[in-house]
Parts: C-alpha cells; sequence; structure tokens
C-alpha cells in the first residue's frame, strides 16, 4: 500500500500555531502571519510523524507532496528530517508548470490524503477532484491532523 499525504496544513503546520485552535490556525494564514512563511521552522501537526511510524510498521509506503518549490521544498525536508517522518526522501514537489495531479499519477497511491485548503480557497485548491477513480481520497480538515485515521493502513480502504 503507497501512501501519499500532503504535507502543509495536514501533517506539517507553522511554529506558531502550536498552542492556537485549528480555527485560529487558518485565521493566521489567511492573515498572513510571520511564521506561515517560515517553511524551516515548520512542525508535526499532532503526532503525524508517529502515526505515520506506524503506518510504515503495517506495510504501508509513505510518501510525501509540498506545495513548496524550489529552496523552500529544502526547508520542508529538513522538517521531515528532523521529526524523524518516515522515508523523507520520498518528497515530491512541482516542477516548471507541472500540477498536482501529474505528480499524484507518476507516485500512483492508494491512498492520498489531503486537507480541505480551506485558508488558501478550499476545493479549487485540492487535488482531489481532478483525480481518475481508483485512488481513495481522504480529506481532512485543514490543521486537523492525522492522528484519528486508524493505525491500520487497510482500514482507511473500507
Amino acid at each position: 500500500m503507497r501512501i501519499l499525504l500532503f504535507t502543509e496544513g495536514t501533517i506539517l503546520m507553522h511554529s506558531s500555531a502550536q498552542q492556537a485552535s485549528r480555527e485560529e490556525r487558518v485565521k493566521q494564514v489567511l492573515n498572513n502571519e510571520f511564521s506561515v512563511k517560515d517553511f524551516a521552522n515548520y512542525v508535526p501537526i499532532f503526532q503525524s510523524n508517529k502515526k505515520l511510524k506506524t503506518w510504515v510498521n503495517a506495510g504501508a509506503e509513505i510518501y510525501y507532496l509540498t506545495s513548496r518549490t524550489g529552496d523552500q521544498v529544502d526547508k520542508i525536508s529538513i522538517v521531515l528530517k528532523k521529526y524523524n517522518f518516515p522515508n523523507p526522501e520520498n518528497l515530491a514537489y512541482r516542477v516548471d508548470k507541472e500540477e498536482y495531479s501529474d505528480l499524484v499519477k507518476r507516485i500512483q497511491p492508494t491512498i492520498l490524503i489531503e486537507d480541505d485548503c480551506e485558508s488558501i480557497g478550499g476545493q479549487s485548491e485540492m487535488v482531489s477532484p481532478t483525480l481518475p477513480n481508483g485512488i481513495r481520497i481522504i480529506v481532512l480538515k485543514e490543521f486537523a491532523g492525522i492522528d484519528s485515521l486508524p493505525d491500520v493502513p487497510d482500514m482507511m480502504l473500507v
């Protein structure tokens, strides 16, 4: 089983969001709060890194998809490594005019997990509506984290 997760807003968040409610986190993005652009200091949303380790131990392959480009990708990669996310080398990002859907098709995940992009425009900014059938799509509230998802990845296919 191959699981692809968006990083920002789904498993990572800006540092000032740590003590904020989910709604306040969305407002921080809308208000362009300073730490939103400080990608090198992003932190896991709750225990997302531990949840992903659980999935890997259950046999899942983990891939990441970042909205960052250029040198910002390196900052997200460093954050994944710093917080011991499994398989941080499996970080995909767009190059030139590439679309998110191109990356998803290339990775061919069994499951795609993304947030609802509330702070940046909602469904029009999500990749899942552009994808063909055959991929299990899980959409979470932005900044809600993945902790509530099952520990056994196969249970997400039901």
